[in-house]
């Protein structure tokens, strides 16, 4: 009696367990899971210019969802942009300058001394409410509230 169980309990476990009926398929998101294309949205650029706002308004994010934003900078000051807690909340996939890709394992703040642009993609994923902004800066249009939902 035993063999005729196992049988076909062998044969079940092993039918969901092939690729057909795995969880990469059920995302929807293909063989790059999460970093697909299906899964970025791209946000607003942020500005950094003296006396000027750095961004048009709040970001609400998705949690398990892949961004990327620019950050550009007018060299009309050398300005810096911190958070943190933010950047703590995300992975960050890759900072792009110049057409160079750099790959950290962590971030606190970047800072531009001069006219420039980056791009930073990221994969959200600690729900909660964070911010990035111009330190030293007491003004609201020097800061950026982020909700990760």
């Amino acid at each position: 009696m035993l063999k005729t169980l196992l049988k076909p309990t062998l044969i079940a476990c092993l039918a969901l367990s092939s690729p057909a009926f795995g969880d990469d398929h059920d995302s929807g998101f293909g063989a790059a899971g999460v970093l697909s294309g299906k899964n970025k949205e791209d946000l607003p650029p942020l500005t950094l210019s003296s006396g000027m706002p750095i961004s048009e308004g709040p970001w609400v994010l998705k949690s398990g969802t892949y961004y990327e934003f620019e950050i550009i900078g007018d060299g009309s000051q050398e300005l810096a942009l911190t958070g943190p807690e933010f950047f703590r909340s995300i992975w960050i996939d890759e900072i792009v300058v110049e057409g160079l890709e750099i790959r950290p394992l962590g971030l606190d703040s970047v800072e531009f001394d001069e006219a420039g642009e980056m791009e930073i993609g990221f994969l959200a994923i600690k729900p909660g409410r964070y911010y990035m902004k111009v330190p030293g800066s007491t003004g609201e249009t020097q800061r950026i509230e982020i909700t990760i939902e």
